[in-house]
């Protein structure tokens, strides 16, 4: 079975090109779409990466153990994802602090872009313990990951 990391890696590659197609489409009439900006700056790429390779596998014993975290923003704000992780694997505080980075690069990216959204809240999903990584909950349809 994958872990849930490398369910999350195709996912992010889906919402940056979702989020590219975006930023074209609400690029302003008077301007072609290829002078439109990243849908991600690099740094916020980078700022993905550090937080996946915080979370890391997620590795957990009980569910006591597994807790989620919204990462991203999304033009009507809220997160764009969840992610599932692992209070014995992961630093709470350095994981908390780099998806707030990774949040305000997103939301800036969102605001310079114009990029428009479907304005519904994910709700968080939680997070168990399952084959010992932290994953998160299915709540009738697949949940979103980054």
């Amino acid at each position: 079975m994958p872990s849930p990391l490398h369910l999350a890696r195709p996912a992010l590659s889906g919402l940056l090109l979702s989020c590219a197609m975006l930023s074209a489409c609400a690029a302003p009439a008077n301007k072609p779409a290829a002078n439109a900006p990243a849908a991600v700056p690099a740094g916020a790429t980078a700022l993905a990466q550090q937080v996946r390779d915080e979370i890391g596998e997620a590795a957990c014993t009980s569910d006591a153990q597994c807790r989620t975290i919204g990462v991203g923003h999304r033009a009507c704000g809220g997160p764009e994802a969840w992610l599932a992780w692992s209070t014995s694997a992961s630093h709470e505080a350095k994981l908390k602090q780099l998806v707030e980075a990774y949040g305000q690069a997103r939301k800036a990216e969102v605001e310079r872009s114009g990029m428009m959204s479907i304005c519904a809240m994910l709700p968080d999903p939680g997070a168990q313990c399952v084959a010992q990584r932290c994953t998160l909950k299915t709540r009738g349809a697949s949940p979103a990951v980054m």
